[in-house]
């Protein structure tokens, strides 16, 4: 796939939009009309915010000496992964209603991934999710908001050990190629390339609330703090093909994903 590339001129147009006209822009970049046509993609988007609390979806807070927190905890399950899974399921959702399909999908997680997963699909006719649950290494809110929910397509299942064990079972099941399409199984991980897609928005979203003017050459350099488990929000750093002047930092901090 070749990439696309963002010039100053649409760097500038960008940096007027809300973050979802932000999400907007950037899948079309990535999701072709053959595939999802734009009026369509839109709808998709503004379906997947259309519960999150704040107005702005996402908000940069402006705290003192420079320091900004982008907040990223508006969703429903107040996890930063209810924004790239709340639109990867409805992209999910559109294929599977045009091709008639269903599957179901096989998250192992560590608290905030199953919570938002089930969000984003329960009551989906054409999605059957399996929520395997570590017990006691989630919070009691998390397990909690795993374990009340209803809807008939949604399956949680207490199993021991941490969410690292937990990996080596559901690698040993997706590497059956057989089994795997024989019950049309599939995961929601953190580099699914929909989740990193959406999460790339966050910093250019940031990067735009926080630089004054993009009239300066070279662009200005801003500094940023990712907290992180498992680096999977770290993957949706921009990368030479969507240009940013972002440095990732553990000193002067400009603004930190929450």
């Amino acid at each position: 796939m070749e990439l696309p590339q963002l010039d100053r001129e649409t760097l500038c147009q960008w940096s007027t939009l809300s973050y979802p006209g932000l999400v907007k822009e950037l899948c079309a970049l990535f999701i072709g009309s053959e595939l999802i046509p734009k009026d369509d993609l839109n709808d998709l988007i503004d379906r997947a915010f259309s519960r999150f609390r704040h107005r702005e979806v996402v908000h940069l807070s402006r705290l003192r000496n420079g320091l900004n927190v982008l907040e990223l905890w508006h969703g429903v399950t107040y996890a930063f992964k209810d924004l790239s899974l709340s639109c990867t399921a409805q992209f999910l959702q559109y294929f599977l209603e045009k091709r008639e399909k269903h599957v179901t999908v096989v998250v192992g997680t560590s608290g905030d991934t199953g919570s938002a997963a089930i969000e984003s699909v329960q009551g989906a006719k054409n999605v059957d999710i399996i929520v395997l649950l570590p017990q006691g290494h989630c919070t009691k809110i998390q397990e909690l908001q795993m374990t009340t929910v209803l809807k008939e397509n949604v399956h949680v299942f207490g199993v021991e050990g941490n969410s690292d064990e937990l990996d080596e079972p559901i690698k040993t099941v997706f590497a059956d190629v057989a089994f795997v399409k024989k019950h049309n199984l599939m995961s929601l991980n953190s580099i699914n390339w929909s989740r990193v897609l959406v999460q790339m928005a966050h910093h250019f979203f940031a990067y735009f609330q926080c630089t004054p003017s993009l009239d300066t050459h070279p662009l200005p350099l801003v500094e940023v703090v990712v907290p992180t488990g498992a680096a999977g929000n770290l993957a949706a750093l921009p990368g030479a093909a969507l240009p940013l002047p972002l440095q990732p930092s553990s000193r002067k901090l400009s603004w930190l994903l929450a």
